[in-house]
């Protein structure tokens, strides 16, 4: 018998996911994960976008979707990862922006599952962080999606991530911060029943 197809998974994000700084993609969370779980791994996005916010790229995380992944073969799985580029942006409109590219995912792929994750802070989170988490945990729940919340951690331990988890710059996670991150959501998804990216 052939071997079994590994799980193909895309990831939607910004920096966090394709890496920043010193830390390349192939050794980010998305990355991590994706050898813990033997997925076939597709990152999409850039630096500084988000579900509304374009950043220096001129390209939100729907633009992302349709130039980076819409062409491709249907994965098994849509992550989609971020949104705390968005802080200039009001609630509403994040929620209706996340409402509309998961239906852009659904539309063409309906038998891919989507897990939404929230805004990923390595460090404090601010105040304004917590109505994005609330815009795309909403939208998840609108769509019935799971969702997943980095925040919780910081909520739960009070510390943040841990002692070198972030780098120098304050808001990306190093090395050890993308390996805490990639067990948090490795234990998030399997807790969900999506470790083989079946939903």
């Amino acid at each position: 018998m052939p071997p079994s197809r590994a799980p193909l998974v895309m990831v939607i994000g910004d920096s966090f996911t394709v890496g920043s700084g010193p830390v390349r993609g192939w050794n980010g969370y998305a990355a991590r994960v994706a050898r813990e779980l033997g997925w076939q791994l597709v990152t999409a996005g850039a630096a500084g976008t988000g579900y509304v916010n374009p950043g220096r790229v001129g390209r939100t995380f729907q633009r992302s979707f349709e130039e980076e992944l819409s062409w491709r073969p249907a994965p098994d799985l849509v992550i989609v990862s971020g949104g705390r580029n968005d802080r200039r942006i009001g609630a509403a409109r994040i929620e209706n922006a996340a409402v509309r590219l998961v239906g852009s995912i659904r539309r063409r792929w309906p038998h891919t599952g989507i897990v939404m994750v929230g805004p990923i802070w390595v460090a404090k989170a601010p105040p304004w962080a917590y109505r994005i988490r609330e815009a795309v945990a909403i939208a998840a729940e609108r769509l019935e999606v799971p969702f997943l919340d980095p925040l919780d951690v910081l909520d739960t331990h009070g510390r943040g991530w841990g002692r070198g988890a972030v780098l120098p710059d304050g808001v990306h996670p190093t090395l050890l911060g993308h390996l805490r991150l990639s067990r948090w959501m490795i234990a998030e998804l399997r807790e969900h029943g999506i470790e083989a990216g079946s939903p």
